[in-house]
């Protein structure tokens, strides 16, 4: 099962992307919300280069390993369908929704995100869901109707709906963006930054949005590449330990940073409404944490390339001399191997389950 330090990376995303949402509405009190969705992953995208740039110079010092730095052609169709889906779409309904919405509604509303992507991940990429996980997920989403409703009001908030349209749109993207978390994290993090960035920044402009001033330019850009860019990568590690139901399981525990530093920035007295969801939702994550997998399976044989280290999952000798380092990146082969071990639909478990156990 995995480890502490598996489930590291999700809940370190899910940190500096909760936080980012009541900082991302702080800088859009007067911005057009398609033109800060564009300079949020601009941000990300323009300061992952940067970090790729170093990384390139310090790998032909020959100080660290070079790591790939290119997308695979054949993973170019779900790169881009995940830069249609979360970083253009995304980004521009979340803004919008934010305009009406609290910092502290607004956050835990991402929770659904979480449960989109699991229900994606069950029912089209056939990642496996037990009771606990399901019964978790009902929690998360009885508490964000919950918070969507506004009594007296007759309806559920557009602007809520807005919110909730963005997460369906990055459940879309985290499960596509789960078939190429084999590649480099940075690479692809930072092409959906850039790619997004220039489509959304174009369109805010055209449709009448103006420049914001050199301080909140640099401030908006600097929290596009903490909460968008840097927290993309660690997703996309998670993606690959964890698979897309379980990292977005992790990930549902943005809302609750984004709660306290949206109460740091508008301190205010929430309605009874935000407190039953907020208890609705962390019951659902503490259900999800508590989640156990272990059967006999099945690997079949596979050739692929990500960076690993010499596991039960990884015995293989080397076509070139290896000093020892790891983890290291090549591409390698795995034969058939039947054993039962605790684990998640990772890389090398994404398996079919009634086959293993038939």
């Amino acid at each position: 099962m995995p480890t502490y330090q598996s489930a590291l990376p999700a809940l370190a995303t899910a940190l500096l992307f909760g936080a980012s949402t009541p900082l991302a509405k702080l800088l859009g009190a007067e911005a057009h919300p398609v033109l800060l969705a564009g300079l949020l992953y601009g941000g990300s995208g323009i300061g992952l280069g940067i970090v790729l740039l170093i990384r390139g110079a310090v790998a032909r010092t020959g100080a660290s390993p070079a790591r790939p730095p290119v997308v695979p052609r054949a993973d170019l169709p779900w790169l881009a369908g995940a830069i249609v889906a979360g970083g253009i779409l995304g980004p521009v309904l979340l803004m919008a929704g934010l305009r009406a919405t609290s910092g502290a509604s607004a956050s835990l509303l991402l929770n659904v995100e979480g449960v989109f992507t699991a229900l994606i991940a069950w029912i089209f990429f056939k990642e496996n869901a037990d009771r606990h996980i399901v019964a978790g997920m009902v929690a998360i989403v009885v508490g964000g109707a919950v918070l969507a409703w506004q009594p007296g009001a007759g309806g559920v908030a557009p602007s809520a709906m807005l919110i909730v349209a963005a997460c369906l749109a990055w459940a879309v993207d985290n499960n596509l963006t789960r078939r190429i978390s084999a590649n480099d994290a940075l690479s692809i993090a930072c092409l959906k930054g850039l790619v997004a960035g220039a489509v959304n920044t174009t369109l805010g402009l055209l449709a009448g949005g103006h420049w914001p001033h050199a301080g909140a330019l640099a401030a908006t850009l600097s929290v596009g590449f903490a909460g968008y860019g840097l927290s993309l990568v660690l997703f996309v590690l998670a993606l690959r330990s964890l698979g897309a139901a379980r990292t977005g399981a992790y990930f549902s525990v943005a809302p609750l940073f984004g709660v306290i530093t949206s109460l740091a920035i508008w301190p205010e007295a929430p309605p009874w409404t935000f407190w039953l969801a907020g208890m609705l939702m962390a019951w659902g994550v503490w259900i999800h944490l508590r989640e156990r997998h272990q059967h006999v399976h099945r690997h079949l044989p596979e050739v692929h390339e990500h960076p690993h280290s010499h596991d039960a999952h990884h015995q293989h000798a080397h076509a070139f001399e290896w000093h020892g380092s790891e983890p290291h990146v090549h591409p390698h082969a795995h034969g058939a191997l039947e054993h039962e071990h605790a684990h998640y639909p990772d890389l090398h478990h994404r398996h079919d389950h009634a086959a293993d156990r038939g």
